[in-house]
């Protein structure tokens, strides 16, 4: 997936980046990263950081085939985009249950890493529901599939699978003090990508309830400030 991009210092951190190949400056740049198909009319889900800033978007399938894109909806709350192509019975990925994967089980990354494309690499899940404090955006939601499959730029937007070919997350973001992979790679898991995508193809956005609530969590400094005693009771 290639578009033009202008300058943004999106996500430009040492410890936690987001692996794209495109390296912004002043000047519009071609730049590339990876995507997954959803449905055979041709919806693709993406990253919010790999197309916020395009003014050109274009495809490119496994096939060679190159198309022009759209955006459909974009949601900076949890880094994802929904993007449309004008083509029909077009291979699509089938979902997975995030929420069933344990800590340990064999994952697949697929993306187009340095435009090597439909690179693959294999690691585990290392943990779930990180929050790395990487999106910005208030209200922003979190909670990444860690995984030790390799992931570089260009593998955003990028599926991470199970090894029956089920879509369980979307490659977002790395934590490296190199700008390459260091052995940490988190996606967004497919349930939160499920409830996106859906939103974004019906109403143009995502809904969402507010509570008007702040959650933290329980450490021992506020279960003191509390006068909270069983505090296992909240681990």
């Amino acid at each position: 997936m290639k578009g033009i991009f202008k300058d943004d210092p999106f996500f430009r951190q040492f410890r936690f980046q987001i692996p794209h190949s495109e390296q912004y400056n002043s000047e519009p740049y071609i730049g590339s990263a990876s995507g997954v198909i959803l449905t055979p009319d041709g919806y693709i889900i993406t990253n919010n950081h790999v197309v916020k800033n395009a003014d050109e978007i274009e495809i490119t399938l496994f096939d060679g085939h190159s198309y022009p894109a759209k955006i459909i909806g974009n949601d900076p709350q949890t880094d994802l985009a929904l993007l449309k192509i004008d083509q029909k019975q077009l291979s699509f990925i089938m979902f997975g249950d995030s929420d069933k994967i344990e800590v340990g089980e064999w994952v697949v990354a697929v993306g187009n890493p340095f435009n090597l494309a439909s690179t693959v690499t294999v690691g585990i899940v290392s943990a779930k529901a990180r929050n790395i404090n990487i999106l910005n955006n208030q209200g922003a939601i979190e909670s990444f599939i860690q995984t030790d499959a390799a992931v570089n730029p260009g593998n955003s937007g990028g599926a991470l699978v199970t090894l029956e070919g089920k879509l369980i997350g979307i490659n977002t973001a790395i934590a490296t003090p190199t700008g390459v992979y260091a052995g940490y790679a988190f996606a967004i898991p497919v349930d939160i990508v499920k409830k996106v995508a859906n939103d974004l193809m019906n109403f143009g956005s995502v809904q969402r309830g507010v509570l008007g609530i702040v959650i933290r969590d329980m450490d021992s400094e506020l279960a003191k400030k509390l006068k909270v005693t069983a505090l296992m009771a909240f681990m």
